[in-house]
């Protein structure tokens, strides 16, 4: 059968009148060298800085140096099957990471998958990691007190919402326990939470999630872990995915709590991913940009004016010390960044003080701005009186026979001013409780408890406030009116009436 030319033209014509042109231009390269982690691919000439880039076999990567000849790409898979010649191509998108209410309750890695073992995560909504912080013309003052239930904290070093406060101490001096209650005594209130955990252990994070399950706490957290056994590129993206999922809350106008646990080893991934893409090594052999890495992450911190929503970002986070060296790189980085420390001592710690908070040195910028009015009528004094009793106790321990009867005396209420302020792990107090137990000590009404006696009586206190005066507890954990004071007072001596204790 002949086949009629104008029958051919009719099917070519068909053919270019149905052709869509989705075309696309993909920047594609070749890996050259790879090692440790690190990929170096030649080509991928219009790659942008930080850009995620796909690796043959489904493994992604991302672009943090871009060379003359070549790209350096950390790994963020198991780099087992990349060789010479492996092909790796552009996807002109920076990490995006989920957010999304459907996280709450949830663990996940460094990069927001799931690694619970409750399945994938039911959430639509992402967010790049990397954003711009907010600029400073929609910033509000911080004006809001966020508690974390620690006496030591919430009197002496307060925390407001929208502040950035350091954590900072040695190995196990109780660094992570302040987060954590911090994270606990939110239950049942309005802030959300997110845990970072970066390069720590799979069992120890594993028993802060456990932790949190058992006092109920995870229904308003999210823990971004990212182990000691993970890559550094998931440990040093960990602490921004974090940030993200806070980002999202805080636009919708609600408060969050994230708490960074450590940047410490934070700084150390970043290191050793910067030594082996060659980057030039500063001091302490980080690289030069080590003080953005954390300036660009804490200054995402903020509260928002109300015309902007009126959400903020509380940061905590964490530096480990070696020997008590603050003056080290990256404390000193960190410290100029945030808003006050909160500084744990070894000596204290050993000597039996938990938490291990030296209240001298610790210091919040923010003040008693971010205290209630309760709290800043009781702290003031008690504030007053620990920095005399540490004055006064250096003389003191060379004998208290010579001390006239005012010293003395001043002594022994710095002594119970310290007793005070032990608290066991996991325990937060509500604020009215903490407002109640420093009103008594500040009126006198533990001077005559012997020093030994006074944690004991302040937690039969508790008790017996909880029970028999609720109503009162919640006056006083907004103001300290005269009326309330005069029914504190009765409280308390129907208390040492009672025998209790």
């Amino acid at each position: 059968m002949a086949v009629r030319g104008q029958d051919i033209a009719s099917v070519i014509k068909k053919q270019i009148e149905g052709y869509s042109s989705d075309l696309s231009v993909v920047d594609v390269g070749t890996v050259i060298e790879v090692g440790d982690g690190i990929a170096r691919v030649h080509g991928l000439s219009g790659v942008a800085y930080n850009e995620l880039v796909e690796i043959d076999g489904g493994i992604a990567g991302m672009a943090l140096n871009l060379e003359e000849d070549s790209v350096g790409i950390v790994i963020l898979g198991d780099p087992a099957t990349i060789k010479e010649g492996t092909e790796v191509r552009g996807t002109g998108r920076v990490m995006q990471v989920p957010v999304g209410e459907a996280l709450l309750g949830r663990v996940v890695d460094g990069i927001g998958m799931p690694i619970d073992g409750k399945g994938p995560v039911s959430t639509t909504d992402s967010s790049e990691v990397e954003i711009v912080a907010p600029n400073v013309a929609i910033r509000k003052s911080v004006d809001t007190p966020l508690q974390t239930g620690i006496k030591a904290v919430d009197a002496a070093i307060p925390i407001g919402r929208g502040q950035r406060e350091l954590i900072i101490g040695d190995r196990t001096t109780g660094k992570t326990a302040i987060c954590i209650d911090a994270i606990i005594n939110q239950k049942g209130g309005d802030v959300i939470c997110i845990y970072v955990a970066i390069g720590q252990k799979v069992g120890k994070v594993g028993t802060t999630v456990g932790t949190l399950e058992q006092l109920g706490a995870m229904e308003h957290t999210i823990v971004v872990a990212a182990n000691a056994s993970d890559a550094a590129p998931m440990q040093y993206l960990a602490p921004y995915t974090g940030c993200a999922m806070a980002e999202y809350f805080m636009a919708q106008g609600k408060d969050v709590l994230i708490a960074y646990d450590d940047l410490s080893k934070h700084a150390w991934a970043y290191r050793q991913m910067s030594l082996l893409l060659k980057r030039p090594p500063g001091r302490e052999a980080y690289p030069g940009d080590v003080f953005y890495l954390h300036s660009r992450l804490l200054e995402r911190a903020a509260k928002l004016d109300d015309a902007h929503g009126g959400g903020s970002i509380t940061a905590l986070p964490v530096i480990e010390t070696q020997a008590g060296d603050v003056s080290a790189y990256v404390p000193t980085n960190v410290i100029s960044i945030t808003d006050g420390q909160i500084y744990l001592e070894p000596e204290l710690f050993n000597a039996g003080t938990r938490p291990a908070v030296n209240v001298g040195l610790s210091v919040s910028r923010v003040g008693s701005a971010a205290q209630t009015k309760s709290m800043k009528a009781v702290a003031g004094q008690l504030r007053l009186d620990l920095a005399q009793y540490r004055e006064l106790v250096t003389f003191a321990q060379f004998g208290t026979d010579d001390l006239d009867a005012s010293t003395r005396r001043q002594l022994e209420r710095g002594q119970r001013s310290v007793e005070i302020l032990k608290q066991g792990q996991n325990v937060p107090l509500p604020v009215g409780q903490q407002v109640a137990i420093i009103y008594g000590l500040n009126e006198g009404y533990l001077d005559d408890v012997p020093v030994e006696n006074v944690i004991a009586w302040s937690q039969a206190f508790q008790s017996f406030m909880s029970s028999n005066h609720s109503d009162l507890i919640s006056e006083v954990s907004e103001v300290l009116s005269d009326e309330s004071k005069t029914n504190l007072n009765a409280a308390i001596e129907e208390f040492k009436e009672s025998g209790l204790i």
